[in-house]
């Protein structure tokens, strides 16, 4: 039996009866807090808070004609609304939490669903991804996002005589499913397992607000007045003291709840390691057949790969990954270059821009430098806060997590070269004109921040090379060594998952 800390649904009136004067008194009130909801979209956005706000409940409470109420009052410019089913064949094929990642409004922005992330749970009955729903809504919450999770609550017998009436007519009988039905006859149980739903993620950073669904403009009315309030207070605060004054803190390293694999300093790193180039094209073609059927038993079992590069300017990566993928099938993998986030990227949370290039299962994706700028040239560069970068490394192993959970093969590298060795390549990208394009003044910026890199690149490694996701230094002086071990890492990784 589950211990119950608290009947949500026990708090809410549902027999509660209005007078005519006080439902006069209610809708002049849904028109004054109306007019005030439509006047906080324009300091949402030129605040730059993103809001959510999401809407379950039971069957036929009135979700629908509440969110187009509510739309009515917003330009349209700046809102969007999502009414959520089952996944698609293709949303199916990636995390449970991308589609909904894909659908995170922008700063000043506003998204509204109609059933959420907690559609899997309502329609299953049982538990389902409540680990990935506290850290999508943490993580949100963390970078400034607003979230407010509305459940509309009715009686069985509203309910029974709604899906009724909606039977009745032609043009609504087709919104009654089985499954409403089915709700209905099986009205307590649902219910207790909604409560036990709402209780368990009722998190202070995003709470549940149950509300009576047995008068829509009551239902109106509350809905308005708890969120025109709390955006009211919300941009009071950033208008004073900026955005940065409604983020969480997150969860610092101390207290993160992983198993950290230890790596040594990248600067104790031997660097000596050699492989001839004779010795390198024979192991090379051996090692590319064998990865290759891998990657074809990869695609039979649908387990998506996951390679990330990370490592020095000219370490060698564009090479390394060259090598890496020349043997998959073209139609199996993607290399995702990354680069600053552009407008559009920079507005949302940071995570973001990884998750849309997430692969299908049974396919492979290679990125070409990763989410761990959040931890490098974003904190050098003071692109994030202190308070950003360091809630980043929780971050970052809870994203991984949440991909190796779902079944996903993670194979992260840094490529290390010495100083001296980066300068030759340096030197030599500028003598040759086939390769003068490959080095940038920002190069040779990065480079005089040698130092300070290197401790960022230190901490990244110590506090994200977990258990099941650990860093994998390659000594990569030598080019034709780095592209060997690097191949032969992957096949350990696939070959111990399928084994």
């Amino acid at each position: 039996m589950r211990e119950r800390r608290l009947a949500m649904f026990e708090e809410i009136d549902l027999k509660k009866e209005y007078t005519l004067d006080e439902e006069i008194s209610i809708k002049a009130e849904i028109d004054e807090l109306g007019d005030r909801f439509a006047q906080l979209q324009q300091r949402l956005k030129k605040a730059g808070i993103p809001v959510i706000i999401a809407f379950e409940g039971w069957s036929a409470s009135g979700k629908g004609s509440l969110i187009g109420k509510l739309l009515k009052y917003l330009d349209p410019r700046g809102v969007k609304m999502y009414s959520i089913t089952s996944p698609s064949d293709e949303e199916s094929r990636k995390p449970y939490m991308n589609r909904f990642w894909m659908k995170i409004p922008g700063r000043g922005e506003i998204a509204i669903f109609d059933r959420s992330w907690y559609h899997d749970w309502m329609t299953s009955g049982k538990e389902s991804h409540s680990k990935d729903i506290e850290v999508f809504e943490r993580q949100l919450t963390d970078d400034a996002y607003v979230i407010f999770k509305f459940f509309l609550h009715i009686t069985k017998k509203e309910q029974r005589k709604r899906l009724n009436e909606l039977e009745a007519s032609k043009a609504t009988k087709w919104r009654v499913s089985a499954h409403d039905w089915k709700q209905n006859k099986a009205y307590a149980v649902c219910k207790e397992e909604y409560d036990f739903m709402l209780e368990k993620t009722n998190f202070e950073y995003a709470g549940w607000n149950v509300i009576s669904g047995m008068e829509r403009d009551v239902a109106l009315k509350e809905v308005l007045e708890t969120v025109v309030k709390r955006l009211e207070k919300l941009c009071r605060k950033v208008e004073k003291d900026g955005i940065h004054s409604i983020e969480g803190r997150g969860i610092p390293v101390s207290k993160m709840d992983f198993e950290l694999v230890r790596k040594p300093l990248i600067q104790d790193v031997s660097l000596d390691c050699t492989l001839s180039e004779k010795e390198y094209h024979k192991r090379l073609d051996k090692l590319q057949d064998k990865l290759l059927k891998l990657s074809y038993k990869l695609y039979k079992k649908k387990i998506p790969l996951i390679i990330c590069y990370e490592g020095w300017d000219a370490a060698g990566k564009g090479g390394n990954i060259k090598r890496m993928v020349s043997c998959f099938d073209a139609r199996d993998y993607d290399v995702n270059p990354v680069a600053a986030p552009d407008s559009y990227e920079k507005a949302r949370q940071y995570l973001w821009r990884f998750q849309k290039n997430l692969p299908k299962t049974g396919h492979i994706a290679v990125f070409d430098r990763t989410w761990y700028g959040r931890v490098m040239v974003e904190r050098l560069e003071g692109f994030n806060t202190e308070t950003e970068w360091k809630r980043a490394y929780n971050e970052i192993n809870e994203f991984e997590q949440e991909l190796m959970d779902w079944g996903a093969i993670v194979v992260k590298f840094w490529l290390q070269i010495d100083k001296d060795e980066q300068l030759a390549r340096f030197r030599e990208r500028e003598n040759n004109p086939a390769k003068q394009w490959k080095i940038t003044d920002e190069d040779w910026r990065n480079r005089d921040k040698w130092d300070k890199y290197e401790v960022a690149v230190n901490d990244m490694i110590k506090y994200t090379s977990t258990k099941d996701a650990p860093w994998h230094i390659i000594e990569s002086n030598n080019k034709y060594y780095a592209r060997i071990k690097a191949i032969e890492t992957v096949v350990d990784a696939i070959e111990s998952r399928l084994s």
